[in-house]
């Protein structure tokens, strides 16, 4: 996770840029749960369980 304090307005002069996308991403990181589900994928090495993890949390990658 980003070491950037979510306080000051330097870390974020490209906000006004951001997509909604962007901004749902921000919020998703910082979710404490997330960040436990998503330590459990990685350690699991992300097979099996990687659906559902996208399920759960409603992601989707573009490529």
């Amino acid at each position: 996770m980003s070491g950037a304090d979510w306080r000051s307005e330097s870390a974020y002069q490209d906000v006004r840029k951001a997509e909604a996308a962007d901004m749902a991403w921000e919020w998703l990181r910082r979710d404490r749960e997330y960040q436990k589900d998503f330590s459990a994928l990685i350690k699991r090495g992300r097979s099996g369980s990687a659906d559902h993890f996208r399920r759960k949390w409603g992601l989707t990658f573009r490529s």
